[in-house]
């Protein structure tokens, strides 16, 4: 199973700006799917961002206007552009990508880069 990796990941204060990467190796030819999912302290994992290879992209509620997911299939990196970030923005972020190998259909997670946004 390939190995995605998170980088970008640090101490904000609020109202502050970071930009996530997501990097998955170039041997996978073709990734359907890559999203962000967040995991705040004590919480579960939500999904809160995600793209398609179409480019068709969807947020959840509480980043809209404030996220931009990106996403550049040349190189199969995906951005997460956080703006206006807010102490409930704080948690680990992780990155998932689905993609076709050998002509089955594979998940990927990354280890997770943490967000803390904190004054």
């Amino acid at each position: 199973q390939e190995q995605l990796a998170e980088s970008g990941g640090a101490l904000v204060q609020p109202g502050g700006s970071l930009r996530l990467s997501c990097a998955a190796p170039s041997t996978i030819f073709v990734i359907e799917t890559m999203a962000w999912y967040r995991q705040p302290p004590g919480k579960q994992r939500e999904l809160i961002a995600s793209i398609t290879r179409g480019g068709d992209i969807s947020y959840v509620e509480s980043v809209k206007g404030r996220f931009t997911l990106s996403r550049d299939n040349s190189t199969n990196t995906m951005y997460l552009q956080m703006n206006s970030l807010n102490p409930e923005d704080t948690g680990v972020y992780l990155c998932y990508a689905l993609y076709q190998e050998g002509g089955f259909w594979l998940e990927s997670w990354g280890q997770g880069t943490q967000v803390t946004v904190s004054s």
